[in-house]
Parts: C-alpha cells; structure tokens; sequence
C-alpha cells in the first residue's frame, strides 16, 4: 500500500473509534484505495489513520467477518477479491431481490415517488451527457433507494443493501464503458414508467433486465482485463 493513502481520522463524530476505523477501512476497500490482494499491514494502518493497532486489529478482524478481508496463515490479512463466480452468485442474487422489490413498489407507491424517480431520470441526463461516473454512481444509489422504500418491505430492503455491500466495488468499473452509461439511463426510464403505470409485471422485468445487463458489464470487463477466473489469487 502507498504511504499516505489513508487520511487520518477526525475525532469529530459520537461514533467509537473503532466504528469509525471500520468504516474508513471498509470505504477504502469499495472505493478501490486498499486494492483486492493489497495486504494490511496493522502499524502502517494505525500510523495512516493517526489510531492505535488495537481498533485497527478490531476492524480487520470484523471486516474479515465480513467477507472483506481474508485471513492467511503466516502471512497476514489481506483484501479479499471475488472471483468471476462469486460476482455472478451475488449477481443472481441481487437481480432477483431487486425484482421483487420493483413489482411490490409498482403497487406501493406514492405520487410523490415516482416525481422524485422522474427528477432522478433529469439529473441521470445531465450525468450521461457528461459521462460523470462518480454522479452517476450517487444518483444510482438515492434511485434505488426511492424503489426500495416504495417496496414497503424493510426485511427485503435490508438484504438487498446487503447483498450491495459485496459489489459496491466494481459499481464504478460497470459504468466505465459509456454506451453503458446509456443504456443504463435508457433502463432506468423503462424502470420508471413501468412503476409510473403501475404495473407490476413490466417493473419486475425491467428491474431484472437492469441488473442483469450491469452484470454482463463487469464480467466483461473483467474478463478483458484479468482473464477468466479469479480476479486475484
């Protein structure tokens, strides 16, 4: 790991030391700063993030409960990758749920949350046009989110948010490729104006189509840049 890739923590929050040395390590790894194989190293870590090793230890130990990190012997723990088959497991998974979650919102929701999905459709627009990734990736997120909501089903939400948590690294990477930002805005209003109709049929299938067309965009893009099978080993 570069020296200096992890900013220090600001003791400004209610939150224990060792929740927000979790979180920092946690958004290092989605974010791609600490790198699938990158090994952790828990002085530097500690000496980057201005902390002692025992919550650094901690947040390791909970991240590798968390499928972040893996644990070898005598070597250390390092950042876990996922291999082409785990993506596509978590992949169905996620496609299925977030199905589910489209046809019950086409029956549950509000007027006021299909103007705020078609206001998501204006912004997503601007962001297409501008090929902004990083926007893209935030509206995408308070998209779904509105959709989840409507579902009227927290237990559901709870499991899609996560199932998210396992691919939120590679949500920039499928977004790389522009004909794929445009597709993707294109699924988006199909998405929306099956729920604006109301039909629950249509929303599932949209949905679906979605997620499974920002599947076939990772793998493929992985397969180009790493070969077939494990991203790492």
């Amino acid at each position: 790991m570069t020296r200096g890739a992890l900013t220090t923590i600001k003791l400004e929050s209610y939150k224990p030391l060792r929740e927000l040395v979790f979180e920092k390590l946690r958004e290092a790894i989605v974010d791609g700063t600490l790198p699938s194989g990158e090994r952790l190293m828990e002085v530097q870590l500690a000496e980057d993030l201005g902390v002692s090793r025992t919550p650094v230890r901690e947040a390791i130990r909970r991240l590798e409960m968390e499928g972040f990190v893996v644990m070898t012997p005598r070597k250390g723990a390092y950042v876990s990758g996922f291999s082409l088959k785990d993506i596509t497991d978590v992949f169905e998974i996620r496609e299925a749920l977030e199905a589910l979650a489209a046809s019950l919102a086409a029956e549950r929701i509000s007027e006021e949350q299909i103007a705020d999905l078609y206001r998501h459709l204006d912004l997503f627009e601007k962001a297409t046009a501008s090929h902004d990734v990083e926007e893209w990736v935030k509206l995408d997120t308070s998209f779904h989110a509105v959709i989840y909501t409507a579902s009227q089903n927290e237990r559901l939400v709870q499991m899609i948010n996560n199932i998210m948590e396992k691919i939120l690294r590679y949500r920039k990477m499928s977004l790389k490729p522009e004909e794929r930002i445009k597709f993707a805005y294109q699924e988006h209003q199909d998405i929306v104006a099956a729920l604006s109709r109301r039909d629950r049929e249509a929303a599932r299938q949209a949905a679906s189509v979605h997620i499974n067309n920002a599947h076939i965009s990772i793998v493929d893009i992985l397969n180009n840049q790493y070969g077939v099978g494990n991203i790492h080993e």
